[in-house]
């Protein structure tokens, strides 16, 4: 896992390495900025599959674009974990994240690849969790207005250690500042 992120550092590192403009924080406009609001679906994977069926939620960020191609912001929302109903034990719960969005837009309008990293609290939780750092890698589509992207999601909780896991899919529209 450790070596995934790494690698994924190093990747978008030498990604902005090669970027031949830049952007100061001073010049933020309407064609360089913008706030994305949007819906997540997703399913969870591994451990978590046993306790939750799907989670539904809603993404917000801020993202800056430091280059042409490669954009990098603040990323939060609220997903809701719903949980299993035959299965004794298991509650609904929540998660939160903070983090960093960074993202590479190889082109103005097509495929893009990118990744959310940070912290994520826990809500609802009865084993006394708070929260974990989160990784969330990106793939998809996006135009000027909007972005569609599937995703892997995961949460690493260090006491007791355990994650929650999940895929899904994703819709963001883009806000543009003025």
């Amino acid at each position: 896992m450790k070596k995934l992120l790494l690698m994924g550092a190093f990747l978008l590192a030498g990604i902005v390495a090669n970027a031949q403009t830049t952007r100061d924080l001073e010049d933020i406009n309407e064609d360089n900025s913008w706030l994305k609001l949007g819906l997540n679906i997703a399913a969870p994977v591994g451990d978590q599959a046993d306790f939750s069926s799907f989670a539904l939620g809603l993404d917000a960020a801020g993202q800056f674009m430091r280059t042409d191609n490669f954009g990098l912001g603040v990323a939060t929302g609220y997903t809701h974990y719903l949980k299993k109903s035959d299965v004794a034990g298991s509650d609904d719960f929540g998660v939160i994240p903070l983090g960093l969005m960074l993202r590479y837009y190889p082109q103005p309008e097509g495929l893009f690849v990118g990744t959310d990293l940070g912290y994520s609290f826990l809500t609802g939780t009865e084993g006394g969790e708070t929260g974990g750092m989160y990784f969330r890698p990106q793939l998809g589509y996006h135009n000027y207005d909007w972005n569609i992207f599937a995703y892997y999601n995961q949460i690493l909780i260090a006491d007791p250690f355990s994650d929650v896991s999940s895929i899904g899919i994703a819709w963001t529209y883009n806000i543009r500042f003025k």
